[in-house]
């Protein structure tokens, strides 16, 4: 499970630090995705055949169910990590979730999160003003 938020830099060849609480549960080989919310998505291997089987029985007929896979698949790439537990991100990624000099890595249960430092902190302080409504909606979840 990935959890925690931690604030790397990104080098001038799009390279970032993945943290070291994270690299054994991503494995030497994981997938990077375009995210929601204009952040990139990093899974193992593992977790992304689950999605990857759930996102084939979408209804081949519905135009969001198309727009939404052609969008989550078309961005994925393969990622591996080098030697000093670092991922090159590729520049359609780093355009599309704006990644510039420093960024935010996120744990997210069953995923990692890249965000842009700026985009995150508006997100963040977005979202924190309506924590309490978000989760009285979250009563039906069972959480």
């Amino acid at each position: 499970m990935f959890m925690g938020e931690y604030h790397h830099s990104i080098d001038n060849k799009g390279r970032i630090i993945v943290p070291s609480k994270f690299r054994d549960d991503l494995g030497e080989m994981f997938i990077i995705t375009r995210g929601l919310d204009q952040c990139l998505f990093g899974y193992p291997l593992t977790e992304w055949k689950v999605i990857e089987e759930k996102l084939k029985g979408l209804p081949l007929t519905k135009k969001d169910a198309r727009a939404f896979t052609r969008f989550f698949f078309s961005g994925a790439t393969e990622s591996e990590l080098d030697k000093q537990g670092r991922i090159n991100i590729p520049a359609p990624l780093l355009q599309y979730a704006k990644l510039e000099k420093e960024c935010v890595v996120l744990g997210v249960s069953n995923r990692i999160e890249i965000w842009s430092k700026q985009i995150w902190e508006d997100y963040f302080v977005q979202s924190e003003d309506s924590f309490a409504e978000i989760a009285e909606n979250m009563i039906g979840f069972d959480i």
